[in-house]
């Protein structure tokens, strides 16, 4: 009972036919599945923006999407509109499991800053409320799979590790958007800070 599932923004817009899609992002949800049924405890992310949130391109006149910024708190990549609050969009792939989900985290609802890990919003010090829950369920394994692998599950991974949890990513169970090289060094990265990548 000290290891949980943490199913990462396995949302309609991450997937084919979506806003921001990950390529062959809906193919991990057979696998993702199969692993909630093996967990006591499985905990999903929701990525959940207000419509006009400051990391869309549409919020900064003349810029596009995938272009960089500077934020308040750091460099910024700029997106598509996604995963607006209440749409289609945000909601979790119809495939996926979710009435196994001892805990929902929507992440990303302040308008001034993104929030890719499960953990902090990008300014790294404004925290989810995930790792109290932890803490107090007496979790200390983590495993991790879901979108991207190069963004909310990479910086998911490394927050986990940081905080001291013992942390799997499952990259098979995990698709990424590789942008400009963004893959191999979220892998680096997270090799780096200790997670184990299965």
């Amino acid at each position: 009972m000290t290891q949980a599932l943490i199913v990462i923004d396995v949302q309609n817009d991450f997937c084919p036919g979506g806003a921001l899609a990950v390529p062959e992002g809906d193919q991990i949800v057979p696998g993702i599945n199969a692993l909630i049924d093996a967990h006591d405890t499985v905990i999903l992310t929701q990525d959940w923006h207000p419509a006009g949130h400051s990391s869309f391109a549409s919020s900064h006149a003349g810029k596009a999407p995938m272009e960089l910024v500077d934020m308040p708190y750091s460099p910024q990549v700029l997106w598509p509109d996604h995963c607006v609050q209440g749409s289609i969009g945000a909601a979790f792939h119809k495939d996926l499991n979710t009435t196994r989900a001892d805990l929902i985290i929507r992440k990303g609802y302040n308008p001034a800053i993104d929030s890719y890990s499960a953990f902090f919003e990008n300014d790294q010090t404004t925290p989810t409320g995930l790792e109290g829950y932890l803490r107090t369920r007496g979790i200390t394994d983590l495993v991790m799979v879901g979108l991207a692998t190069d963004f909310c599950v990479n910086f998911s991974a490394v927050d986990a590790a940081k905080l001291g949890f013992a942390v799997t990513v499952r990259q098979d169970l995990c698709r990424a958007i590789d942008f400009d090289g963004s893959l191999a060094a979220a892998q680096a990265g997270m090799t780096a800070a200790g997670v184990t990548l299965a």
